[in-house]
């Protein structure tokens, strides 16, 4: 299956070995994928990834999607109503392309736990506000049966305990945690694939 992974800083692997990202990861778990695509870009937004990864979509000719975005929105103060827009706009191109149970959306995790998570705004608000982005793309994601995978969130926070959970930049998941990430998306993924 031909595997494309949308998203920000979270999916391109910021600070990690390519093999350590969590799509590689993925891919690695999964003996059906083939990890074909990952345009992410480190600082993306929902709109970023509107108007420059799914344009990229029709030459990877992907079977099955992974979206991952919202962390950039909430850093830069763009409003819940836009990225729920935005949201609808991803889930609905994505739909003209592949079937509902070939699209899988994963939370957003909580960056507030780091060591370097205090540089991007107030921790409290910053952490309510992702948990509200990722009610917003569950939301959507369940309007649509679309699968979304609620766990990274809780799985992030981990780092309060275990610093190797974290990236040498003090700031992205280190490799250990994205296997912990797997450890959650590849079920996911292989129910999906058996549907």
């Amino acid at each position: 299956m031909r595997y494309v992974a949308l998203g920000d800083s979270y999916t391109i692997g910021t600070s990690v070995a390519e093999a350590d990202r969590f799509p590689n990861q993925l891919a690695e778990r999964v003996e059906q994928l083939e990890l074909v695509g990952n345009p992410a870009v480190n600082g993306f937004t929902s709109l970023d990834l509107i108007t420059e990864e799914l344009p990229q979509l029709d030459a990877f000719q992907p079977e099955i999607v992974s979206v991952l975005i919202g962390v950039n929105d909430v850093v830069q103060g763009v409003s819940d109503s836009q990225y729920a827009g935005n949201v609808v706009v991803i889930l609905e191109e994505l739909l003209t392309r592949l079937p509902p149970q070939r699209i899988l959306c994963i939370a957003t995790p909580d960056y507030t736990v780091t060591p370097r998570g205090e540089a991007f705004g107030d921790p409290i608000q910053q952490s309510d506000a992702i948990l509200r982005a990722n009610a917003i793309l569950r939301e959507a994601c369940e309007a649509r049966q679309i699968r979304f995978v609620p766990e990274i969130f809780e799985i992030s926070q981990g780092v309060r305990d275990d610093p190797s959970l974290v990236a040498d930049d003090g700031l992205h998941p280190s490799g250990a945690q994205y296997g912990r990430w797997v450890d959650v998306i590849a079920p996911v993924v292989e129910g999906l694939l058996r549907d």
